[in-house]
């Protein structure tokens, strides 16, 4: 809780262009918004283009700015991978980690320029110095009705740790999907749910 007795969360979402980060971050934010939390954010990608790593930092009950600093972070919801390592650094001791274990391999990997990491070893990694929710959202969203609400999995995901209701968290996954695919995403956030 912060000062004013308004609950603070700062989150880092994490994941590379195309899967779906940014909306992700607005969905959180227009639901603490509509729960009467002021919420600050950042986007520090570099290039949001598919395959480009994007971040967003979402600070719930912040009065201080809208970049989360070092090693303060609750939690990280990290939709690749391996971009759970590159933020690992804006993690308290006691963070949660959420990642989705299907990896978006870039150009450099599919070329045989270089490797990516064991996925097994990155998720030991994490265990060994977080909280750590991991799951495969991409099948979860498969199973939801389409590939691309895995970000939503990883919204039903966080929302057990987040100071927002989960029926409004719903309600602004309803908002901001396009209408045909609102059944499938709402599925895809209680798919997701069920994983923490």
């Amino acid at each position: 809780m912060s000062s004013a007795g308004i609950p603070h969360f700062d989150l880092v979402i994490a994941g590379v262009g195309g899967q779906g980060t940014i909306l992700a971050s607005d969905i959180i934010g227009k639901a603490a918004v509509m729960e009467g939390l002021p919420v600050m954010a950042a986007e520090t990608h570099g290039m949001a283009q598919r395959g480009g790593s994007v971040v967003n930092h979402l600070r719930i009950g912040c009065e201080f700015g809208s970049l989360i600093p070092l090693k303060s972070a609750d939690a990280l919801m990290a939709l690749e991978p391996s971009e759970a390592l590159r933020h690992l650094e804006y993690l308290s001791d006691d963070s949660i980690v959420i990642v989705n274990t299907e990896p978006v391999l870039p150009v450099t990997v599919t070329s045989g320029i270089s490797s990516y990491p064991d996925i097994e070893e990155i998720i030991d990694y994490l265990e060994q110095r977080f909280n750590v929710k991991a799951f495969n959202a991409v099948q979860l969203a498969k199973k939801a009705g389409h590939v691309q609400a895995m970000n939503t999995v990883m919204i039903g995901a966080i929302s057990k740790f987040l100071p927002i209701s989960e029926n409004v968290l719903k309600e602004c996954v309803k908002a901001s999907v396009p209408k045909r695919t609102v059944d499938i995403n709402i599925k895809a956030f209680e798919l997701g749910s069920l994983q923490c």
